[in-house]
């Protein structure tokens, strides 16, 4: 037989498209339209019907930029089409070109939200099938199609997106679908892409060519309507043929991932919500057994309170196990950059939220696109209630292939999550042939499991799965070629998974961080939205911690808490908090934090003033004591030494306990700050600088050593940053090796010269930009502070701070959420070259046996390590998909400290740098003896992350911690008042175990990493 099969596949590619598919609907008629187009943001359906319409041609430009249009459309269905499937067909001149990303609507009706639509899904079968006059109103949002990688565009914010129309509204008609001509179009397609999807020597392949040979012989493509009942009995016997008996199976969830915010601000994604979940509610009426999961409480709580009528129809589905809500989270945040309390609240404000709303707690951490997975996650998703892991990302790393898509994620505290990565590498499949055979050859553990999971549906606008998906799906329920499909959820998924475990399956183990080979970048973009949230956090913490300090909270300062978290854990969102969204939604988070730190900062003060206190006094929301130097407006008491400084506020030291007050008075000190033309010495450490300004020595002189490499001294480089693909995503390997040392410097002079503190201050220019940098050194402290105030105005430049180290040390401890992780110096293997910038909260250390130097910061994340020294990205210039990122002022404090032995310094002083004391004067009448502190442990190695009151209202006292050190640690645990009794809880506070109250103190034994939370009761 000749091999014409490239021939034949190219009839059957055409004639499905071009002659078959224009037959779906068999009788139509236009609608008659009349549009609104409002003239500032978008507006409830119930102010749009109150507005004047004025008619409107088909083919017509509609929607400015970000703009909205209300089409009004009325039709008339004829008595002859009585009994058949009706659909109004809308195309808002979106065209197939992207299942999202472009112009979108929601079809309203008298009683609420009806469908969605969107590009890949333009028919809305009528409320009512019957003859007769009827009236569809269409919410139309002009969202424009941006460039996804490389093109810089202003259409990423109103101020430059401009006002000329963007589409034209290109079908508009009501008609008969032909559901036998649909079902054929189902059948080629599912049977097609298997062909093209199986190996050439497959004979299954060459059968099915031959069939769909035959299929094609027998339309008729004048009468296909007549003839397709006629091609599907030729293609039967192809769909009836049995998978083969070692096929796996593939549970398909639906699913739409809607990022809360990226190329489109937070405004449009609840719409975008509206629309995705109204075309799934009303796709379970036809589907009983199609399953929808959806995660982001925050985004049902946007249905909740914009759309309840569409919230109570989600309500119903839930109930009936339709519409299942995972993921157990607020939003799908970031897993790098938000602090370890944050990732808890995301759990616990997510949880309840569930749980009040639906009844129903999740089992599952459902977040398939975010940059990276710290090695403390298992323990907080355990904590927060969730033992099983999803997620897909590692499939697009760059260097390496991860070995495993099910195993054991084993944390920093030996927490293991159950974790399963889908084969089919995508959230957003489409169920064709294709993906799945793909998914069965990609699939790493066919030695012991049988199951897998899809995700499937359009995502981020393209209004989730189509009724098409799900009978293509049912078409491959036992299909030979393709694993056996069925559409579930993921508990049922896991459920299979588990029984194999029971069973004893040989699960493999994965060790530590999920580290992303791709998009480092994230670390470093729009830094001031990563500043933001680092401020809002540390708030919380003093807020809860101070209002805690007084008893129980008023109910209107609970519920305002609970409002201003979730507006700090909104803007964690994968795309918010990474920098990689358009300048519309930083504009926005900036402003969020901007107006909750406000409010927080008038929390804290009003917190205080109902304390016992009057005068001035410091508070300290850290975990341990502090003996340090700080600066007041007023004169503090004491017999200690004080220094007026520039800004007419005075220095002094002071002592504080933990969680805790003290009276604004100066403490004695012995040591003091020394200066020459080229010097700060005190009793710890000497640092030099040359004429330029450069910091070319540090000697630790307590230990006699110095710290820099000769002739390597620390310096301020840019270098050109052009990611290969996705500009505010990516930092390539070889980007700093490009850049310089930034000279231009204009001026170095003495701002302080102690005795209690000095500071010098360096001046440069270039570029565009302008740079003050001052080194601080205080008396009684080895710390040294290098403050940036950065006026940046770069385009795709990598600013960083390059800081040499004399440590010979293969690793670097690196801080993350509840612990430190153990990076590699070096590119020994393809694994560690691939760590080539790495996310660190608040220090990286670099150590040998008794010594070690850590750099500090105050809001930075991305470090490059080497066996001796450390980069810190400091600022990037990134033009997609915000033209204008990062330009403007920064500040930020990169601190060295060298020190012995250990991290317990390194955490100490970490922790005082990102929460300063703060001095307040009081007003309220008190006493002048000051409370005792809130908490009190007394193991240096571990440190506290929340102290609160009970959210239950009870009074008790939760006190979150965790060991910091990877060191087993035994400690004892006190509060202001005699503590009567002590439970272990979990993250949402619900008590556990007791504890031993002896005295009234709690002793505690924490194993290395652990994280735990506590629940006390004082008498």
């Amino acid at each position: 037989m000749h091999d014409d099969r490239m021939l034949v596949e190219k009839r059957i590619e055409r004639e499905l498209w071009q002659r078959v598919l224009p037959h779906l609907y068999s009788q139509s008629q236009p609608l008659t339209a009349e549009a609104w187009e409002v003239p500032g943001e978008p507006v409830s359906f119930d102010e749009a019907k109150r507005q004047d319409y004025t008619p409107f041609s088909l083919g017509g430009a509609w929607g400015r930029p970000w703009g909205t249009t209300w089409f009004r459309l009325r039709g008339d269905v004829p008595p002859e089409w009585a009994g058949r499937r009706i659909e109004a067909v809308i195309d808002l001149g979106t065209g197939m070109k992207a299942a999202g990303f472009q112009a979108e609507g929601l079809v309203w009706t008298d009683d609420g939200p009806l469908q969605g639509i969107h590009p890949r899904r333009t028919a809305v079968m009528l409320p009512a099938q019957r003859p007769g006059p009827f009236t569809l109103v269409v919410e139309a949002a002009a969202n424009p199609m941006l460039p996804i990688r490389f093109q810089p565009t202003p259409l990423g914010s109103l101020r430059t997106a401009g006002d000329h129309p963007l589409y034209r509204l290109t079908r508009a008609e009501v008609a008969v679908r032909d559901d036998e001509v649909f079902a054929l179009l189902v059948d080629i397609e599912v049977l097609f892409e298997l062909m093209k999807a199986l190996p050439l020597t497959d004979p299954r392949r060459a059968r099915l060519l031959r069939t769909l040979e035959d299929a094609f012989d027998s339309i008729d493509v004048r009468h296909v309507s007549a003839t397709a009942s006629s091609a599907r009995a030729v293609l039967r016997p192809a769909l009836d043929v049995p998978a083969r008996a070692s096929s796996m199976h593939v549970i398909a969830v639906g699913h739409a991932h809607i990022d809360s915010a990226w190329l489109w601000p937070i405004r449009e994604t609840v719409r975008k919500c509206a629309r995705t979940f109204a075309s799934a509610v009303r796709a379970m009426d036809e589907y009983p057994d199609y399953r929808f999961v959806c995660s982001q409480a925050a985004q049902y709580d946007w249905i909740e309170r914009q759309y309840p009528a569409l919230f109570q129809r989600i309500r119903d589905k839930v109930a009936n196990g339709q519409f299942v809500p995972v993921g157990g989270m607020w939003v799908e945040a970031d897993m790098n950059l938000p602090s370890g309390e944050s990732l808890i609240r995301q759990m616990v404000h997510g949880q309840r939220y569930f749980e009040t709303r639906f009844g129903i707690r999740c089992n599952e951490v459902w977040i398939p696109d975010v940059f990276g997975y710290p090695a403390s996650l298992p323990q907080i998703f355990a904590a927060g209630g969730c033992r099983r892991f999803i997620t897909q990302k590692l499939s697009w790393n760059k260097q390496n292939r991860f070995p495993h898509n099910t195993f054991w994620w084993e944390g920093l505290d030996g927490t293991r999550v159950l974790t399963h990565f889908p084969p089919v590498d995508t959230y957003n499949a489409e169920v064709v042939s294709g993906e799945m055979v793909f998914s069965e050859h990609n699939f790493r553990e066919h030695g012991w499991s049988d199951w897998a999971l899809m995700p499937y549906g359009y995502g981020n606008g393209g209004g989730g799965p189509t009724i098409e998906m799900i009978e293509r799906g049912r078409r491959m329920r036992n299909l030979d070629g393709v694993p056996r499909l069925q559409l579930g959820t993921t508990d049922e998924f896991f459920d299979h998974l588990e029984h194999e475990v029971v069973q004893g399956a040989p699960v493999p183990v994965w060790r530590g961080e999920l580290y992303f080979e791709m998009h480092r970048g994230t670390l470093t973009s729009q830094i001031e939205t990563k500043v933001g949230n680092r401020r809002c956090e540390r708030l919380l913490r003093e807020v809860e911690l101070w209002w805690a300090a007084g008893g129980v909270l008023p109910a209107e300062v609970v519920d305002e808490l609970v409002e201003l978290w979730n507006e700090v854990l909104l803007q964690q969102f994968h795309d918010i908090i990474p920098g990689s969204s358009i300048a519309w939604v930083h504009a926005d988070a900036e402003a969020a934090h901007a107006r909750v730190a406000a409010r927080l900062e008038e929390l804290i003060d009003a917190a205080v003033e109902r304390l016992p206190v009057h005068g001035w006094v410091v508070a300290n929301a850290a975990s341990h004591r502090r003996r340090e130097l700080v600066a007041s407006a007023h004169t503090p008491s004491g017999d200690g030494p004080t220094q007026l400084l520039s800004t007419g506020k005075t220095l002094a030291y002071v002592e504080v306990p933990g969680s805790a007050l003290a009276a604004l008075a100066a403490r004695p000190i012995d040591d003091r700050v020394v200066t020459t033309e080229h010097t700060i010495t005190n009793g710890h450490i000497c640092v030099r600088w040359d004429l330029e300004g450069t910091i070319t020595s540090i000697i630790d002189v307590v230990r006699g050593r110095e710290l820099l490499p000769a002739g390597r001294p620390i310096t301020l480089e840019i270098a050109p940053d052009h990611p290969v693909e996705y500009d505010a995503w990516d930092l390539e390997s070889w980007t700093p090796g490009l850049g310089a040392p930034v000279g231009g410097v204009s001026s170095v002079t003495f701002v302080e010269r102690g005795p209690l503190m000095a500071q010098v201050r360096v001046e440069r220019t270039f570029g565009s930009s302008m740079s003050t940098t001052t080194y601080t050194v205080r008396a009684g402290s080895a710390r040294l502070d290098i403050g940036f105030d950065i006026d940046w105005h770069e385009d795709e430049q990598l600013l960083s701070l390059m800081v040499p180290l004399d440590v010979r040390s293969e690793t670097a401890a690196c801080d993350i959420q509840f612990g430190h992780v153990m990076r590699p110096t070096h590119g020994s293997s393809p694994w560690d070259a691939a760590k080539f910038e790495v996310c660190a909260h608040r220090y990286v250390d670099l150590s040998e046996p008794g010594f070690g130097v850590a750099v500090l910061n105050d809001g930075r994340f991305g470090h490059r390590l080497f066996d001796g020294g450390v980069r810190v990205s400091l600022l990037r210039a990134a033009k997609f998909p915000d033209p204008d990122a990062d330009i403007g002022r920064h500040q930020v404090t990169i601190a060295i400290l060298p020190h012995g032995a250990g991290l317990h310094e390194v955490l100490h002083e970490a922790e005082s740098l990102n929460l300063p004391l703060r001095v307040i004067e009081t007003t309220s009448v008190g006493t002048a003896s000051i409370p005792a502190p809130v908490v009190t442990i007394d193991h240096a190695g571990v440190q506290l992350s929340a102290v609160k009151r009970a959210d239950d209202g009870s009074g008790d006292l939760i006190v979150r911690l965790h060991e910091a050190c990877g060191d087993r640690s035994s400690l004892t645990i006190a509060a202001s008042s005699r503590l009567v009794a002590a439970l272990r809880c979990n993250a949402l506070e619900e008590p556990g175990d007791a504890l031993d109250v002896a005295d009234g103190i709690v002793a505690l034994v924490l194993r290395p990493f652990e994280l735990v939370t506590l629940r006390l009761r004082t008498a």
